[in-house]
């Protein structure tokens, strides 16, 4: 009976050499294979550069650069070019009541350039509108990029800690078998009961279950991590925290959201856009002043007519004052306001949300570092709970169900150890976003960082063309 034990002893021992090292040396690694892999780093790089969904946003954002040049398209000329032609039938009666027919071909072809003077200062209100919807696109850009990069994250130490859990979950499978074959040599020999075989057993078929969730959910990773970083998970490198960024204090995180956060920046510029809109909504009530200048050159070809050509040029002031529209502009200009109070209240809920998003994200992320020192501690304290039990079971003092229990207990232990240091990276990446500061700068990925400037200053003092920059 000893000499069985001791083998149960072996057996677990191996089990433990396989397993302590899944991360305790430091509160993020994770189990790793030695072999050059892919980093963090590289993944946050690719995903940058390749995911659908940011780069949708980015072409969204190439979008709304297109309002400004057609605000400023009220400060240029309207040229517009005419030209007519056809065939006349004429038939005229005479006064000597003879008939005469004719069939003429007039044409005429003539130029109209209109440009606007004054306009209740609309251009000039319209451009600014554009021109702060330009800078909310670029703050909401931005925060899609966090959001990205934070999913990034999330996918990349989720296939990490599904990895470390499958390579635990198979560990124990294997103890739990060698422990069952162990168990029915000791039933053949007589030393135990048919009761220590059936519990090793149960313990054998639920570790088998639990090894089979967590092959699915490794499966469902690195499905998610394809989807984010734009290719499947290859050799992952442990992921180490970004704590070296993070303010000192929860007061200077706050600080730092409201003045840095996409969110609250966006929000701020959104409230300046519905102001600005009801100064456009009231130059309708303002009076309009144009200049306009035709040329115009036809002919005629009735031989009844003395003449034959018109050659015509003219410039024209003309201006309209508002008098009644029927109450339009009046309503545009009240819906206006109220959408500029609407705005102001939505940028004090932003800003309480970045309030509410830092605090959570500062306590989650000490709350992580907690979570990660104990759950080390409680993997050392099983680690020697299970080597006391299997020695006394060396001895006959315990029993085959006080070495499963006990071995039960550690996996479980390495469970939450390797949840915590998943968690631990996470939340600090969360808390670098809570203030506004994930992004490629920050981080220094090794890859060109967007300039949504630059698109913008491509198009903005465009006059003509079809092409987009990029060529389409």
């Amino acid at each position: 009976m000893i000499k069985s034990a001791a083998k149960v002893g072996d057996v677990g021992k191996r089990v433990l050499r396989s397993g302590i090292c899944l991360g305790v040396a430091t509160c993020v690694g994770f189990a790793a294979s030695a072999a050059r892999g892919e980093a963090l780093p590289e993944a946050l790089a690719k995903a940058y550069q390749n995911n659908p969904q940011l780069n949708a946003a980015r072409a969204r954002q190439r979008a709304i650069d297109e309002n400004v040049p057609q605000a400023l398209a009220g400060y240029r000329p309207q040229i517009v070019a005419s030209l007519g032609a056809g065939l006349q039938a004429v038939r005229d009666l005479l006064v000597d009541n003879t008939v005469q027919s004719a069939t003429l071909k007039p044409w005429t072809i003539g130029v109209t350039v209109t440009q606007t003077l004054f306009n209740g200062f609309k251009t000039a209100n319209s451009v600014r509108v554009a021109e702060l919807q330009v800078q909310s696109g670029r703050e909401a850009l931005r925060n899609i990029g966090q959001g990205l990069l934070l999913d990034a994250v999330t996918a990349y130490t989720n296939v990490l800690a599904n990895q470390s859990l499958v390579e635990a979950q198979r560990a124990n499978v294997a103890f739990l078998r060698e422990t069952l074959g162990i168990a029915q040599k000791r039933l053949n020999a007589g030393d135990v009961t048919p009761t220590d075989t059936a519990q090793a057993e149960a313990r054998l078929n639920r570790g088998l279950a639990d090894l089979n969730a967590a092959e699915v959910n490794l499966a469902i990773s690195q499905a998610t991590y394809t989807q984010v970083i734009g290719n499947p998970p290859s050799r992952l490198t442990p992921a180490e925290t970004v704590d070296r960024y993070l303010p000192r204090s929860r007061d200077d995180a706050t600080a730092q959201a409201f003045k840095e956060h996409p969110a609250v920046l966006a929000a701020s510029f959104d409230v300046d856009v519905a102001s600005t809109t009801i100064r456009v909504a009231e130059s309708s009530l303002l009076p309009s002043v144009t200049l306009q200048g035709s040329a115009s050159h036809s002919r005629d070809s009735d031989p009844t007519l003395s003449t034959f050509r018109t050659d015509q040029a003219s410039v024209i002031a003309q201006m309209n004052a508002p008098i009644y529209d029927g109450g339009s502009a009046a309503s545009q200009t009240r819906q206006a306001k109220e959408l500029a109070a609407q705005s102001r209240l939505v940028l004090d809920q932003v800003r309480n949300q970045a309030r509410t998003a830092v605090v959570g994200a500062w306590v989650a992320n000490e709350g992580a570092k907690i979570a990660v020192a104990a759950s080390e501690s409680e993997v050392r304290a099983a680690t020697v709970a299970l080597q006391g039990v299997q020695k006394e079971a060396q001895g006959g003092q315990r029993t085959t169900l006080d070495v499963l229990n006990s071995q039960q207990d550690l996996i479980s232990a390495k469970a939450r150890l390797i949840g915590a240091q998943r968690d631990r990276v996470i939340a600090s990446y969360a808390m670098l976003s809570a203030i506004g500061r994930l992004d490629v700068k920050t981080l220094s990925l090794n890859t060109p960082d967007y300039l949504p400037e630059v698109h913008y200053h491509q198009v903005r003092d465009a006059w003509h063309g079809l092409r987009t920059p990029s060529g389409q």
